[in-house]
Parts: structure tokens; sequence; C-alpha cells
């Protein structure tokens, strides 16, 4: 943590001020008004873009040729132009590409900035199917710009959503290498943000039919929670049932491993059939954190904070990270490594160390001839290692006192190049011993021959490097791993005695974490809990029952029982409340799953629930609810949400049942189901509501509680949010709504002009609501902003002829702005106007 961060910061600079306060001494924490460092006396500056070491650095690496190095520092000082992509899986992709190409392009071409590119927005060449965006306003013009509100507002709106991504452009491109199909597993090993994640769950989502669900998920990890929180917002919008978010060290993420006697052991008695026994992936995203300098155009702070160190000191993690991505990689899978950096040290060097490892096993993919039109540079082969001011073309020439954080992987042949006798056997690591059993002698110091440059031998011209000036965006860095066979045994550091004692933390021990052998067959299974214990098959098989019954851990320990808030969403982590002082009102003790601070993921069985549900709504028999709705909370009395998950999502929860939770869960699957917990909500046959999120995957199997309403009765119900029956343009459907039972029913907008009475079919195309039929009106179930989006959608999509379009869009987002606090809107002679239209 930063020094003065937090509690014990606050609680030092307290005890500090009351000290000299006591001592008569100056309060140094408080400045005067005539101290020149004042802020009143300090106006803000905007950064400055440029730093001397930077350009020592890039130039002497030559990521650029020296006749480019003014233009490429000319654009890298430049804002970065914002970039946006379209939900490929949302119901109005196609409506949202045609307003920006029919409307956008030509309204905002007016606004072009002089000496800018030619067009205003314009769809990136090398992204398929015009499905992202290239703007010629930076994110600070679009906010302060009047003449740019409409389209500020526009990607705001949308981006809320969930219908588009505000994303670097140069950070859509990973994915797209990935070339994932709709039935891959995929893993997302450092996933915070989320943008990457919400366009590999686009890509497996997409060209599907309304209801259904595909083969594949991903996994999305991230090590900090507050991360995994933003995480969890960013794919929110998804409305996804194959996803999983889990909190873990990406270099430590669990393998899952189910050994084959314990799987047939355990498949009697119990109910957990999961079809896969180890977690392995088709598909894995290495997107490592890195020192970041490309993006100084975003974040320009980066020029005084930019130092050598940086990369330096992330090279080995990030080996470890990309490493660890592999070993869960099935052979014949794809890797993605990528960085959002220009170093070599961080890009080229970690690529080569991994081929190293790998021995062959897995293969630098040449990808030159996929997405033409993006321009990229290749790999380089040769690069030096900068440290303390030096530069060293060899690791033979580091200093014994430097070797701890200079390695010799950073070096473009990753030898050691110590001992005269090695012939150019490449050693690992200096403290690994050689195949004769002697040690690399590395206590010798050459002197420093400048005219020797080593040069990989390796085909690192196949990654890429997007460099800003190319085509006005960030700059990336991408390798493209295929695995052609099982990856070779490595040795392992030993653990030391110390770093064996048994420590109580939130993770488990990381250097002790269940890791994947691909193959081995052990005979226990290694659960990667707090106390490192092995359980024997009757041990593992009585606590599976006992956890999936009652949602406690393998090895249940008082500490797992703690008290917490019931927030509001509560797949986001709560932190642990320790306070013994807090245990009334809302707080209550549950019993939580392996991981403290987080709530346990359990099977929701409750068949009486479940029945309700089927019975209320009229699902069909061919939707597969049992056996895929989850809660987080083991009292079923007590559950507010029960959440939807898909079958390969399904299999992952049952495995990781069986091995002991080894996965801290922090969010998994779609909300489907919310308890009504009004006193109206009380009194219905059903207690539980169709959520919006969950809407468009069970509407196909709805036969009760659906109504099909009329283009003005459609709007009505979004504008004034309550209407009551008798009160509907359409008489029939006023009628026919007073006699659904009390609950929540589901309204879908007819294509033709009035209501119609044949059943109900859905489509691509199909718009629906759920709204909530009371004693004498009917009320909508939808946030307000999710109905001024509909609002705008069902103009441009019912109206395409008017052509005062948008007076009537800026007319109905006046509206929904000008709502009352009891949900209902205050009427004009120009709101009926639009309506009657």
């Amino acid at each position: 943590m930063g020094g003065g961060g937090g509690r014990e910061g606050k609680s030092y600079r307290s005890r500090t001020q009351r000290k000299h306060f006591k001592q008569n001494r100056e309060n140094v924490w408080k400045r005067t008004k005539s101290d020149p460092d004042s802020a009143e006396h300090s106006p803000w500056q905007p950064f400055a873009t440029q730093n001397p070491s930077f350009d020592e650095y890039y130039k002497e690496q030559g990521i650029v040729a020296a006749e480019e190095w003014d233009t490429f520092i000319e654009v890298l000082r430049k804002p970065l132009p914002a970039a946006f992509r379209i939900n490929s899986s949302s119901q109005f992709c196609a409506d949202i590409r045609s307003q920006l190409e029919n409307d956008f392009m030509k309204s905002l071409q007016a606004e072009v900035i002089e000496g800018g590119e030619v067009d205003a927005i314009r769809p990136l060449p090398w992204y398929p199917d015009n499905l992202a965006w290239h703007s010629n306003f930076s994110r600070m013009q679009l906010r302060k710009n009047q003449m740019l509100e409409r389209f500020h507002e526009f990607l705001k709106l949308e981006n809320e959503i969930g219908n588009i991504t505000r994303q670097e452009a140069v950070s859509m491109v990973p994915p797209l290498f990935l070339d994932v199909q709709p039935d891959h597993f995929v893993f997302d090993m450092c996933a915070a943000p989320g943008s990457k994640t919400f366009q590999l769950l686009e890509i497996i989502h997409q060209s599907l039919k309304p209801g259904a669900l595909p083969n594949g998920m991903v996994i999305a990890n991230d090590l900090d929670v507050q991360r995994c929180n933003l995480l969890i917002h960013q794919t929110k919008r998804m409305c996804t049932a194959n996803l999983i978010v889990t909190n873990h060290e990406a270099q430590h993420f669990p393998g899952c491993r189910l050994n084959k006697k314990i799987s047939e052991a355990l498949e009697e008695g119990t109910e957990l059939k999961s079809n896969i026994s180890q977690l392995l992936f088709d598909r894995v995203l290495c997107d490592v954190p890195c020192s970041g300098d490309g993006t100084l155009r975003k974040a320009p702070d980066i020029w005084r904070k930019w130092n050598i160190g940086l990369g330096n000191g992330l090279h080995s993690l990030q080996v470890q990270i990309a490493m660890r991505g592999l070993s869960l990689l099935k052979v014949g899978g794809r890797m993605v490594y990528s960085t959002c950096s220009m170093n070599p040290v961080e890009n080229e060097a970690v690529v080569a160390e991994i081929l190293r490892k790998c021995q062959g096993s897995v293969e630098l993919v040449d990808v030159s001839s996929e997405l033409p039109q993006l321009v990229r540079r290749p790999g380089l082969r040769k690069w030096k290692v900068r440290d303390k001011g030096n530069w060293l073309a060899s690791y033979k020439n580091v200093p014994k006192y430097r070797r701890t954080g200079i390695v010799p992987s950073m070096f473009p042949s990753g030898r050691t190049h110590m001992d005269p006798t090695d012939n150019g056997h490449n050693h690992e690591d200096a403290n690994v011993s050689s195949e004769d059993g002697t040690k690399p002698m590395v206590d010798a110091f050459t002197s420093f021959d400048d005219s020797v440059e080593e040069v990989s031998d390796l085909p690192l011209e196949r990654c890429m490097r997007i460099v800003p000036h190319d085509q006005n965006s960030g700059a990336f860095f991408i390798g493209v791993f295929q695995k052609v066979s099982s990856l070779p045994a490595i040795q392992e550091k030993p653990i030391s005695p110390k770093e064996n004692l048994v420590t109580r933390t939130d993770e488990p021990n990381k250097e002790l974490s269940n890791q994947v052998t691909e193959d081995t067959n052990r005979l226990e299974v290694d659960v990667a809990d707090d106390t490192n214990e092995k359980f024997t098959e009757e041990e593992l098989e009585a606590n599976l029952i006992d956890n999936e019954e009652n949602g406690a851990a393998l090895e249940p320990d008082p500490c797992d029982t703690c008290e917490k808030i019931e927030s509001e969403e509560p797949q986001v982590p709560v932190e642990k409340e320790t306070d013994s002082k807090r245990t009334g009102g809302k707080r209550k003790l549950q019993i939580q799953g392996k991981w403290r601070g987080v709530d346990p993921v359990i099977f929701f069985r409750d068949e009486t629930i479940i029945n309700s549900i089927k019975t209320f709504y009229g699902i069909e028999e061919s939707f597969p609810l049992s056996g895929h709705l989850v809660s987080r909370n083991s009292d079923t009395n007590h559950v507010k949400r029960i959440y939807y998950v898909s079958k390969s999502v399904k299999d992952a929860l049952e495995l990781n049942f069986r091995v002991g939770q080894q996965l801290k869960i922090t969010s998994v699957g779609l909300k489907m189901f919310e308890r009504q917990t009004s006193r109206e909500g009380n009194s219905t046959p059903c207690s539980f509501r169709i959520s919006s999120e969950g809407l468009p995957v069970i509407l196909p199997y709805i036969t009760k509680q659906i109504l099909h309403a009329s283009l003005v009765d459609f709007k009505h119900l979004l504008q004034y949010k309550t209407i009551k029956f008798a009160d509907f343009v359409d008489a029939e459907f006023g009628e026919k709504a007073s006699k659904l039972m009390m609950g929540c029913c589901v309204i879908v907008l007819n294509k033709g002009s009035k209501a119609s009475s044949d059943p109900i079919q859905i489509d691509a195309s199909t718009i629906a609501i759920g709204c909530w039929k009371g004693r004498g009106s009917l009320s909508v179930m939808v946030t307000a902003i999710d109905c001024q989006e509909l609002l705008e959608r069902l103009l441009i999509r019912m109206e395409p002829e008017s052509d005062n379009s948008l007076q009537k869009n800026n007319i109905h987002t006046d509206e929904v702005k000008n709502t009352n606090d009891d949900g209902k809107n205050e009427e004009s002679e120009s709101i009926k106007m639009v309506i009657s239209s």
C-alpha cells in the first residue's frame, strides 16, 4: 500500500499533529497563505510531455527509425482520439451501426478540427464488419465542445446500456488474434477493467438465436479485489450466463485438477457429475501488467513517472504469468501475450524466454496475414538492457551486485555467458545447476565490449508492435502462441522450511497452491487451502456432500463464519466485517465458503420455489432450469437473487466443488430471478420476478403472464411508468392485462398497429420489457435510462421516414428527464403529438 494511505495513514497523521500541538511545534501538515508552494499560488499546469530518459532509452533501442523519431514523439504528445466498439451481440447492433453511418458521420463532419483527419468519425478498417469506430476528437473535446454534445450523450447512454464499449483502439486488437469460437473455454488472466473480457463475451455470443447460450465460457481473473469490482460492473452490461469472475494472482491461478481415481469414487453418492476433470482452456488472453508507456497519449502523467526501472522490475513477473497461462492451455490451443508497453524487455525478451522454457512445445505463430489492414511492425531481434545509467549488451556485463534484479532472460540470447566452457548452452537461471552438476560462473565480471551486440536466433519478427504515428493510436505489443505438445517439466525453486510454515491469511500460500501437472496422476488431491492438508477419498466425499448442502468449505474453520453486509449487488465482494459491535440491523451471521469475505456459490435446489416459478410463468420443459440455478446465500428462505449459469459454467462450478473450492469466485452467472419484497409482492402466487438482465434468455420459453402491446401503449408504458388498465389506448389490451395474475408479467411490443391475440413469436427483433401487474394498474420494472434508450431506439427503428426524427428524439429525451419523483411524467401537447404519430 502507498505511504500514508487508508485508515492507518490518517491515524498516523492525527497522532503526529496532536504531538506537535502539545509541544507547541509548527504544524508541518498545514500550509500558510504565505507559503509559496500553497495550492492557492500554484495554478494547475498541464503535464509536461517530455522525459529525457524516455527519449534516450527508446532512441537507443531502435523502436522506430531515426528519421521517424520527430514524427513519433509529436504524435505521442497529442491527446488520444476516442474510440469505441459496437456490441456485436446487442439486439440493436445494426441500428447503432446504421445511425453512425447515416447520421453522425454526416452531422459531425462540420466539426472536423483543422489540421486533423478528413473524417470526424470513421470505422476502423481492420476491425470486422464496421463494428469498431475511431473519432477524430479526444475525450476532453467530446466533453467540452457544445457542438459535440449530442454525439457525447449518445456515447454515454449506449455505453451505460451496454450497446457500445468505449475502448482504446489498439486494446481491441489482442482478442481478435485469439480466434475465439462459441464453444471455446477462454481464460482472461489479468482482465480488469474488463473491455477485452467484454469483447471476448461478444465473440462467443455472436450469431446466436434468442434464448440460446453458447457452449463456451469466459473466466475473467484479476489480482485486485477493487479492480474485480470494476470488472464486474463492466461485464454486467453484457447480461451473460457464460462468465465467471475470479480473484487470484495470475501466476498462481489454481489448476482445478481432479484425480481420476477420486473422480470415479465420487460419482457414486453425489449429484455433482461434471463433464470435465481439469480446468484447461482453448484460448488464453495474457494481457500482463506492464509499465504502460504505450498509453502516454491517454495518460500523460506517465511522462513524469516513467523510468527504466518500471519495465525491468516487471519482466520476471510477466514471464511467470505467461508460463502459467500456457500450462492452463490445451494442446492445440492459442494464447495471446500482450502489453501496452513499447519496452523490448517487457515484450520480445518475455516472448523469447517463453520459447526457451517451453523447448519446442510452443510455437510463435506468424499472423502477418491476419487483419491485413492493421498497420503493425515486426518484433525486434536485438535490444539492450539499461540499468543504473549503464547500457548492458549482454548478461556478462551485469555487475555481481545487480544480478538479483537484472536476469539473463532480459537479453536477446537469454544466456549467462559467464562460463568459458559453456559453449553456448542456455542456462535459464544463474542459480540453476547445469547438466553436469556444476554451477555457472556467476561471480566473474567480464569487461564490457560495446561493439558486440546480442541478436536472438528466435523468430521474434513474428511478434507485432503497434506504434502511435502509424494509424493515430496508442502503442501495443502482441505475440501469438500455439501449444503443440505438453510442456516439459520445469524445475521449481525448492520451498524452504520457513516458507512452509502455516499462516492464517485471506488467501492460500502462493508457493504451495495447486498447480497443473499435465502428465501426472497423483493419488490425492492437493487442496489449495490455508493449511495445505491432503484429504483421503472418504474425507473428500463426506466433506463434499456437507459443502453442497450447507455451503461450507471442505475444511470448516471458525474464521469462515463472519458478519457481512447484505449488499444490493451480492456478486461484488464485500470485505469481512470484524467489528463485533456491529451485529444489529440488517447484518447477520452467514456461513462463508472457502474464501473469507466473498459469498459462497451455492447450487439452488429448492424444488418448491423452482416449481412455483415454472408454473407461474409457464416455463417450457425444454428450458434447462433445474441444475442451472445458483445463489450466494445458503439459506434458501432468505435468498434474494437467483442466478442462471450456462452448461459450461455449471460444469466448471461442479469441478470447483470437487477439488475443494480452489476458485475464489467474486461473480458468476446471470441474474435471472429477484425476490419481490413489497407488501403487494408477498401476496402473489410467485414471490420471484424475472430480472431485466435475464429476460432475453428465458423469454422464448415463457407461455404465461405474457402479452402483446401495440406501439402506442408500449410507448406509454415507457414514458409514464405506471398506467391504469382503463387508460390504455387499446381497451382490449387493458382488459387482458387486468386478468393476469398479480405479480410480474412480460409485455412484448407488437409489430402491427394493435395488440395481437396470436401466439407470441420471439425472434432477434423482438422487444420486450418486464412489468408488474398490480390491483388496478400496470407498472414498468425497467430503469429510467433503459426506458430512455428504448424510446430512442423505437423512434429510429419505427419512424425512419420522418424528417424531424432528431426533433422527436430531443423531445423524448427532455420528456424522460422531466420525470417526477413518483415515476410518472408530466403530459404536454408535444408529447401527445409524438405518441399519436
